[in-house]
């Protein structure tokens, strides 16, 4: 068929962009792994040595207050409590926040740790929906649980921020269980960079397939879906292979909200978790990055690759469209709220570089790789295009991809090896091959979804059911500065609650 010669030569020349697109992203990605990888063992060799146990017994060592926050967790909070109770570290506190579930959550908590009312003041640093109750148990003197009005999750933290006690908080999910020495692990930039450390961000799994007894992790496995061991096969390559690679490059943008430890006093100054967004974990971190840019100081926002968190993964279709359309809309929310630093040489690398990375190429990447999946293809059919060019094109959409998984996979393998059956391994291999056909497609197709949501101005949070561990009326907001009395009246457990200890750990 004769194409008119305007039509081959646009689609031609879009052909052509997308190629470059391809080639450019996927160099980037291998840039990215060759620096994480020299990460990798530069961290291996610094730390072989490493004694926490120098860190446990330190009078440096920071107390820390973790901060679970829980809507409608009743398969998982009691599991999640028990796991931060047998955490090793010198000085904590937990704060379970229960942002107005309607399922069992409260009760399940009020009856593992017999929970009973308390009265306390607090400051609320942090503007909130209203705290109804406080409670404490006789079982675990480092245990604060807060029934609050729902709000949302950055709502939840920054309530739990507000009742903290001590410098340095953990925010997580309560469908996570963090390994034992991982706080150690996870404070170390604090000690060593104590005037510029203001966030850490550890490493998260997939615990799909594992064993979970009493909080721990006793036995890592596979799961047996593909849908699972295909985000097992992601999680390696985004935090081995991109942000140890970022964080190299004092580009860190992303710490996951089921484990990082912040310096509290960095997050108030920039007025906590932005309740108005689909991901206030990014947005915290883009913050942090604006406010010491813009003021001149030295800080650090660091990705250690040594803490592990363990959280639970979408086990079907429906439940990965949900989380990933809302982190891409969260994450097209932020780099627009933050345009000003965009190409700004004032924000440093920063400005210069990352967000233009992530505004080029995450964000925009899913509607040109989509186009191209659809258009390439179709010239070739159609007589517009030679066979070299959709052999490269192949190559480019595909190898590349296979090649970044199975070198992640690698990477974990010499690295940590956190998975010791071999025929764990050959089917994460082949899972590295095999997410590129479809898998890979179908994360584009949803992200797409979420950048038309985002144009519409729609919100929406994308709630996942949890499965659990070991199987496969709206408030009004408080003024910030505000102290707040939350009376210990009419205890749903009987009894009263003894006097608050300090958060030393408790077996």
């Amino acid at each position: 068929m004769n194409w008119p010669l305007w039509v081959a030569r646009a689609i031609e020349g879009f052909n052509a962009f997308v190629l470059a697109y391809f080639l450019a992203l996927n160099l980037s990605y291998i840039l990215l792994f060759f620096i994480s990888l020299r990460e990798v063992l530069r961290f291996l060799k610094r730390t072989f040595f490493a004694d926490y146990q120098q860190i446990l017994k330190s009078d440096m060592t920071l107390p820390i207050t973790l901060i679970v926050p829980a809507r409608n967790e009743e398969k998982t909070i009691v599991d999640t409590v028990h796991s931060l109770r047998m955490l090793n570290y010198p000085e904590f506190e937990v704060i379970v926040v229960n942002d107005g579930s309607t399922d069992r959550t409260l009760e399940r908590l009020l009856s593992a740790y017999q929970l009973r009312r308390v009265d306390r003041v607090f400051k609320r640093s942090l503007p909130t929906r209203d705290v109804q109750a406080l409670y404490a148990s006789p079982l675990v003197p480092n245990l604060t649980v807060v029934d609050k009005v729902g709000g949302g999750k950055a709502d939840a933290l920054n309530c739990g921020i507000n009742l903290s006690r001590y410098p340095l908080f953990c925010s997580m999910d309560a469908d996570s269980v963090i390994e034992d020495d991982a706080l150690l692990k996870a404070v170390k930039p604090f000690m060593e960079w104590p005037e510029e450390t203001v966030a850490v961000g550890g490493i998260v799994r997939c615990v799909n397939g594992c064993t979970v007894n009493e909080g721990r992790v006793t036995n890592i496995a596979l799961p047996r879906r593909f849908l699972p061991v295909f985000q097992v096969v992601e999680y390696l390559r985004a935090f081995l292979s991109g942000r140890l690679g970022w964080s190299a490059l004092h580009g860190l943008l992303f710490i996951s909200g089921a484990f990082g430890v912040y310096r509290k006093s960095a997050v108030v100054e920039v007025g906590g978790y932005d309740r108005s967004t689909d991901t206030e974990d990014l947005e915290l971190v883009m913050a942090l990055h604006e406010i010491n840019r813009a003021k001149r100081r030295p800080y650090r926002i660091v990705f250690v690759p040594d803490p592990v968190c363990w959280t639970e993964v979408p086990g079907t279709w429906s439940m990965l469209r949900r989380q990933r359309n809302r982190w891409h809309r969260g994450m097209l929310q932020s780099i627009g709220r933050h345009r000003r630093m965009l190409f700004n040489p004032r924000y440093g690398v920063i400005g210069t570089i990352v967000i233009p990375y992530f505004l080029i190429f995450e964000t925009m990447g899913p509607l040109v790789e989509t186009l191209g999946y659809i258009s390439v293809p179709l010239a070739w059919v159609l007589g517009l295009l030679n066979t070299q060019f959709l052999v490269l094109f192949f190559i480019l959409a595909v190898a590349f991809g296979v090649f970044l998984s199975v070198a992640a996979i690698l990477l974990e393998e010499v690295s940590y090896r956190r998975y010791p059956s071999w025929g764990d391994l050959w089917r994460l291999l082949i899972c590295g091959v095999l997410e590129n056909f479809g898998f890979r497609q179908m994360l584009a197709l949803f992200k797409l979804q979420a950048f038309w949501e985002y144009l519409r101005g729609l919100r929406r949070w994308g709630r996942l059911e949890r499965v659990g561990f070991g199987r496969g009326e709206p408030g009004t907001p408080r003024r910030s500065g505000e102290a707040v009395r939350v009376p210990g009246e009419a205890a749903r457990t009987s009894g009263s609650a003894p006097p608050r200890e300090s958060g030393k750990h408790v077996a």
